[in-house]
């Protein structure tokens, strides 16, 4: 099992949505949980990296983990993959980048 590196690449918002479908509307903004260029490392396990939102961690799980195991998506170059988190108002995207370090449980 390889280490994984995540990095927030992007934060999108959009207030014609948010101001239809949220009790805030427009105000609401994009994601307060993460910002461009928060890091955070899986190590194996199910255990959410400290500091990444609970929602995004449900919704990358199972690509960090397979990733992890050596799972290979030929749309991407090798050791990185491109994933989101499904809110459909702010959603954050994640740079997955599998690293050389093992990690044992």
């Amino acid at each position: 099992m390889k280490k994984v590196k995540i990095t927030v690449l992007k934060t999108e918002f959009y207030p014609e949505l948010a101001e239809r479908y949220l009790t805030e509307g427009r105000e609401a903004g994009p994601c307060p949980f993460q910002k461009v260029g928060d890091v955070f490392y899986y190590e194996g396990g199910a255990e959410k990296p400290e500091g990444l939102c609970p929602w995004a961690w449900i919704d990358l799980y199972r690509a960090i983990s397979a990733y992890s195991l050596g799972a290979k998506n030929d749309w991407y170059k090798p050791g990185v993959s491109i994933e989101c988190c499904t809110d459909g108002v702010r959603p954050v995207i994640y740079e997955l980048a599998l690293l050389d370090e093992d990690v044992s449980l």
